[in-house]
């Protein structure tokens, strides 16, 4: 589907045409109306960790697995055993 040129693509547009806004910028937007993204970002972690094992949100995310398995914990997880792996057969 084709958006209309007024419809931008991204969540929060940049300002250049097609890109989505700088993270830094967004922070900086985030702080000046009393929203404090780090908070937001460990809790948007800790509920992913919650829902999947560690290992497969490390991956995903970029984070360390140790950082993973200490948020899963952190936030009562039970993901305690994974194997990864094909699990297929």
């Amino acid at each position: 589907m084709r958006l209309p040129p007024w419809i931008s693509q991204w969540l929060f547009p940049g300002r250049q045409p097609g890109q989505p806004m700088n993270p830094v910028s967004l922070q900086a937007h985030l702080r000046e109306i009393g929203v404090p993204p780090q908070r937001g970002r460990t809790s948007a972690i800790r509920q992913l960790v919650l829902q999947a094992p560690a290992p497969v949100i490390a991956k995903a995310l970029g984070y360390h697995d140790k950082t993973a398995t200490r948020l899963v914990t952190e936030a009562g997880g039970t993901w305690s055993r994974y194997a990864p792996g094909d699990h297929t057969r």
